[in-house]
């Protein structure tokens, strides 16, 4: 009984959170660009803070945010990351809260996904075309690329491609963060986060949540890579620093 009364609240605390704002960037979007970024600014930046809490008074749930690294970043930097769940985006916004981040994301969030779509399209994070000739994608990229340079913004990608559905560290990709690397000329952050595979769906959420987790944590700093190889070392030393990081959290559970 009192895990039911405690899902409950948790569900109703996040769909009061979660909901409000969504619904009202649906209507915002289509009539008042300025509305809709005031609307996605709080999602960005509280919504994601808010949700975190309610797991963690609800469900025992921790949010881990190492400070480890954090003061090697630079002002503007690329993120490169592991990836396990659509909450990824939630964390991110948490943890890199004091700067303006921006993902590379497939263009099927951009519909149909509460709280999400409505504030990815708004804010022009780059959604690359899921179906498509890879020149549109790299396009797409370089445009990105672009406006993240002259706004200051902080780039994420994940090289996977797609969510590990068990935590597994999967192949990392080479060519959307080469293009992205190339326009921006930017330094390189490699973050590791673990958790999210745990509570990527409903079900796994109420199974889960429970005095559960979700780490991250900068894992590595690396100067902007100037060609092709360094690009791929990058990567290369990225994927390493990451799985490493798992490994010891996981042997510590």
């Amino acid at each position: 009984m009192l895990n039911f009364f405690s899902n409950f609240i948790t569900l109703s605390c996040s769909f009061v959170l979660v909901g409000v704002p969504a619904v009202l960037n649906i209507f915002a979007y289509p009539v008042s660009k300025k509305l809709s970024l005031i609307i996605s600014h709080y999602i960005r930046t509280e919504c994601s803070r808010l949700l975190f809490a309610i797991f963690k008074t609800y469900k025992h749930f921790n949010f881990l945010g190492y400070k480890d690294n954090l003061d090697k970043l630079p002002k503007q930097f690329i993120v490169i990351s592991n990836h396990q769940s659509l909450i990824d985006i939630a964390l991110y916004m948490n943890f890199f809260r004091k700067v303006e981040i921006r993902f590379v994301a497939k263009d099927n969030l951009a519909r149909h996904v509460p709280l999400v779509s409505e504030m990815l399209r708004t804010e022009e994070h780059c959604m690359i075309p899921r179906h498509g000739k890879p020149s549109v994608a790299m396009e797409t990229i370089d445009k990105f690329g672009k406006r993240v340079i002259e706004r200051g913004q902080v780039p994420v990608i994940f090289p996977e491609g797609t969510r590990s559905k068990d935590g597994t560290l999967n192949t990392f990709y080479t060519a959307g963060f080469r293009r992205l690397s190339d326009g921006v000329r930017l330094p390189v952050a490699v973050c590791a986060l673990d958790g999210g595979y745990r509570i990527n769906n409903l079900t796994t959420i109420f199974q889960n949540l429970h005095n559960g987790y979700y780490r991250v944590k900068v894992v590595g700093v690396f100067p902007a890579p100037q060609n092709k190889e360094e690009q791929v070392e990058v990567l290369e030393k990225g994927k390493e620093l990451i799985q490493q990081q798992l490994d010891e959290w996981r042997k510590a559970e």
